[in-house]
């Protein structure tokens, strides 16, 4: 019995490597410059987990209609991967995701989504931004001052010159561990559903996360 115990995670870990390196051989089935793209970003400090940096508008319809898949994708890898957001661009509805964030309020993401897409309130004042999330809880005073903070100021900025660095001009758009960078609309190309060009993405985020697995294992 104890034999059995001790088998049980070493054949996990067995099963997993070999997943993770099914996966990375698949990669190759995906080409460099068609399904997704290299880029020269430092690989993110997120020990043995790989980071997806998702960068994504809240006025963006791709972005909406992506984002319940991508949530469900996140919760199956969250053993593999640190999931990140930013804000493209320097609009108010940018400068209200970085306040949140800095505030640690979570749970407003798909409520804005939802307002902005189903609701067809375009929330893309600072004054209709604030509006919106007093009526949904938060304190008037501490979004302000979080929202006036040169912390923010400074997450607006940086947000813009990562987007730069990985050389991206639309949105959604997934960055794989600062190396790797693919979206639907480039690992779905040639594709006229959305629904294929979501599935064939994940298929090349899945083998590109199990080629930094690799890649992070190797440099140890």
């Amino acid at each position: 019995m104890r034999f059995l115990n001790f088998l049980r995670p070493l054949l996990a870990t067995v099963a997993f490597m070999a997943a993770a390196a099914a996966a990375a051989a698949a990669a190759a089935d995906f080409k460099d410059g068609l399904d997704y793209n290299t880029v020269n970003g430092p690989r993110p400090e997120t020990g043995k987990k790989v980071e997806v940096l998702e960068f994504f508008m809240y006025h963006c319809p791709h972005c909406n209609a992506l984002d319940p898949l991508l949530a469900d994708w996140v919760k199956k890898n969250s053993d593999k991967i640190v999931f990140k957001r930013m804000h493209m661009g320097d609009d108010a509805q940018a400068k209200a995701f970085y306040t949140l964030e800095a505030m640690n309020i979570t749970n407003l993401h798909e409520k804005l989504f939802h307002a902005i897409h189903v609701e067809r309130n375009r929330l893309n004042t600072d004054q209709a931004l604030l509006d919106f999330v007093v009526k949904n809880g938060v304190d008037k005073t501490k979004y302000l001052e979080a929202f006036n903070s040169f912390g923010v100021q400074t997450k607006l900025k940086r947000g813009q010159q990562v987007a730069t660095q990985y050389k991206l001009d639309s949105v959604p758009a997934l960055v794989i561990d600062g190396r790797y960078t693919t979206s639907p609309a480039v690992a779905g190309h040639g594709l006229t559903s959305a629904d294929a060009a979501h599935k064939v993405m994940f298929q090349v985020v899945d083998s590109l996360v199990a080629k930094s697995l690799q890649e992070r294992a190797g440099k140890k």
